[in-house]
């Protein structure tokens, strides 16, 4: 038997109505939703649940929403005593993987993501920021040509390395637009401007990564019971120290999802549950290695008639 790595998904993944049929069918499920609105101080529930959408896609509600619909699917799930051997998230999904570890308390997790969704926000001024989907591009070569850009015309760097011939670039508006206008150059099929609020996982986030540093010093944190595998250095972290560093770090770091996916199948995982709304994740670790089985938990029936 292989082992088993939980995943949790990010930004992006939100869907209005995720978690209804949890929390209408599922006692633990339901007090997650309750104990998140108690939390924030208002009824994040409702904005899940009912939207309207651009409510539900500004950056400071999607995080926690997102964090919240994974743990309640992951309560629902628990009852098959399924036990993870590592857990990892991507971006925002990293703290549904702290959390589901046992590193970070729910409620902990829930107002910190809260908050890192206004810092990101307030960090760039709207409109100077932006993000591209890089389809088909080594690397390297994506790499050296965001260097150029970044010297000649405006910041813009590696941001998700997601899987082979995904990567997300970001930076300043003129230098995504650089990697729009030349990627072909350098091989890229395709380049997908993306509908993104800011310029996340590059340096101009530094902003926002410091305000977050502030938040999590006050923060509980205890050593994981699973091995939490970081988007920064796409390795298991412990100590609780280094995981709150990687956390500010992570917020204008590449995340190294490819690498993290890849780590975890060189260590024997050989399914990956994804827990949480949509199939984003199942997509792209298919991608890394389509002969590894990919469970996705997005739905309170996927939970129930699980089966490995």
């Amino acid at each position: 038997m292989g082992k088993i790595a939980f995943v949790f998904p990010g930004q992006g993944a939100q869907a209005v109505g995720m978690g209804k049929d949890a929390y209408d069918g599922h006692e633990a499920a339901k007090a997650v939703f309750d104990r998140a609105d108690e939390a924030l101080g208002f009824k994040l529930s409702d904005i899940i649940f009912n939207g309207p959408d651009e409510e539900l896609k500004a950056t400071y509600n999607t995080q926690p929403a997102l964090l919240t619909a994974s743990i309640a699917y992951l309560e629902a799930l628990k009852a098959h005593g399924v036990q993870p051997d590592y857990v990892a998230g991507h971006s925002l999904g990293e703290y549904s993987a702290l959390a589901a570890a046992g590193a970070i308390g729910f409620e902990d997790a829930v107002r910190t993501v809260r908050a890192r969704g206004e810092f990101m926000e307030q960090a760039v001024p709207g409109g100077q920021g932006a993000m591209a989907a890089v389809l088909g591009a080594e690397r390297e070569a994506l790499r050296n040509l965001c260097a150029a850009v970044s010297a000649s015309t405006g910041v813009v760097e590696l941001a998700n390395v997601n899987c082979p011939g995904q990567i997300v670039v970001s930076g300043s508006k003129e230098g995504v637009q650089a990697i729009v206008e030349q990627g072909k150059e350098i091989g890229a099929k395709r380049v997908i401007p993306l509908e993104v609020s800011g310029p996340f996982h590059s340096s101009l986030m530094k902003p926002a990564a410091q305000q977050l540093a502030g938040v999590l010093a006050d923060v509980a944190m205890q050593a994981p019971q699973v091995p939490v595998v970081a988007n920064v250095t796409a390795r298991p972290e412990t100590s609780p120290e280094r995981i709150r560093e990687l956390l500010v770090e992570q917020v204008y770091s590449p995340v190294l999802w490819e690498d993290t996916v890849a780590w975890l199948i060189e260590q024997g995982v050989d399914t990956f549950v994804e827990i949480g709304s949509g199939t984003v994740l199942a997509g792209l670790i298919k991608k890394v290695d389509r002969n590894v089985k990919v469970i996705s938990v997005n739905s309170l029936q996927a939970a129930e008639s699980f089966a490995l």
